[in-house]
């Protein structure tokens, strides 16, 4: 599976933004992906993560009520729409696909990683 982030830009703190994950592949469907964040000298972070058919979500404490994974599975596409914006928010978005359909917060759970994208909250 190969991953495309997309979406990530300059925002105001309390604006929105939605990122994007296309993967490459026949059997999107069959893992559930997670999106994670890594901001300049800190480690990778959790943000959310959705199940394969998407009825199950799970979310970082820091982004609770604030951002919402969804899938499209006839697109092959993972979103995380981010509202109220901070600019702790602020890193590099990464989408990542795991093969069991469990909701994983650990980075080693996932095999595959997209490249990134930056999103940058300005205050």
């Amino acid at each position: 599976v190969q991953l495309q982030a997309s979406g990530g830009g300059l925002v105001q703190a309390g604006g929105s933004l939605r990122v994007s994950c296309v993967a490459s592949g026949r059997t999107f469907s069959r893992y559930a992906m997670g999106w994670f964040r890594q901001a300049p000298g800190k480690e990778r972070e959790f943000v959310a993560a959705i199940s394969w058919g998407g009825a199950v979500t799970y979310y970082a404490d820091s982004v609770k009520g604030r951002f919402t994974i969804s899938r499209d599975n006839t697109k092959n596409t993972v979103y995380l729409q981010m509202n109220s914006l901070r600019p702790e928010d602020t890193a590099v978005y990464y989408c990542a696909a795991d093969p069991h359909n469990t909701i994983e917060v650990h980075i080693h759970e996932y095999d595959y990683w997209g490249q990134g994208t930056q999103v940058t909250v300005s205050s």
